[in-house]
């Protein structure tokens, strides 16, 4: 019977053991090269799209752009206008979005329709004018709505990773993000 005790002692001991070296294996510190990636939300109270010019303006556009970061830093905050439009020119090189345009996702609650219309674009050239934003784009899946109503402009990240994902109505088409292929 002893014996038999302590082999179940010891086996506590022993599973005791592996658990707390799976838990210390299991909680390795993020890479300190990898980069944060920001993105960013826009909020307007409606939309208006020029088809012909390949524009679309955010009326009464919250002066306030949202951003947010994924894993493992998790940041998020808000910035005026003029400092989310430095970030179209800020870094030398690609890491800029006038370098390189961002995806977006562009949710539109139209009026009259149950649920909201959202595409994929490419944007670029952002033109403020009064309280509006105007943007010429790129449609890469979808179609702009026909009318406006509340919106919100989902941006994906500056430079290579991090970006809009695979997930919501299946984005992360193009090649920037975590569903870039």
């Amino acid at each position: 019977m002893k014996v038999v005790n302590k082999f179940y002692k010891f086996l506590a001991a022993f599973l005791f053991g592996m658990a707390m070296l799976s838990t210390a294996v299991g909680q390795t510190a993020p890479p300190t090269s990898s980069k944060t990636q920001l993105m960013f939300v826009q909020s307007a109270d409606d939309l208006k799209v020029d088809p012909a010019k390949n524009t679309f303006r955010l009326v009464k556009v919250n002066q306030q752009t949202l951003y947010f970061s994924d894993r493992p830093e998790r940041i998020a905050g808000h910035m005026k206008m003029d400092q989310y439009l430095a970030e179209w020119s800020k870094a030398e090189g690609p890491d800029n979005f006038s370098s390189d345009p961002p995806n977006a996702i562009l949710s539109v609650y139209e009026p009259g329709k149950n649920d909201n219309t959202v595409v994929v674009v490419k944007i670029s050239h952002p033109v403020v004018d009064g309280n509006d934003i105007l943007y010429s784009y790129k449609i890469i899946k979808g179609t702009m709505p026909g009318s406006g109503g509340p919106t919100a402009l989902f941006i994906d990240s500056i430079g290579v990773g991090g970006g809009v994902g695979a997930g919501y109505h299946g984005v992360g088409v193009g090649g920037r993000g975590v569903g870039a292929r």
